[in-house]
């Protein structure tokens, strides 16, 4: 009996997904994610038939930008500001805690 692992047949599952399925797992209004788009504010590729493609990690920062502009009645560029604020508290904490690792 071997005990070598066999190689899997299943495709690797994909990083990105396309406009619809996007808009289906968020929740966004598709107005709202043009105008996510026009801002700059989301990256996203194009597939060979100009598609777009969002990935995982989007889904995570679109959702906690619809509930701060709902929660605080905000429009759509103060809330990008926040949640764009808030993921750099974030890395900053996270450096700043590496950091101190290396001081013991």
């Amino acid at each position: 009996m071997s005990m070598t692992k066999k190689p899997s047949s299943l495709p690797a599952p994909s990083a990105v997904m396309a406009w619809e399925e996007f808009v289906e797992i968020t929740g966004v209004a598709p107005e709202r994610l043009q105008e996510l788009l026009s801002l700059g504010w989301l990256e996203t590729r194009t597939s060979a038939t100009q598609t777009y493609l969002f990935r995982d990690a989007d889904i995570y920062r679109v959702r906690k930008l619809e509930r701060i502009c709902c929660d605080f009645e905000l429009p759509v560029v103060g809330g990008t500001i926040i949640v764009d604020l808030l993921e750099r508290i974030d890395a900053l904490e996270r450096t700043v805690r590496s950091l101190q690792g290396f001081e013991e």
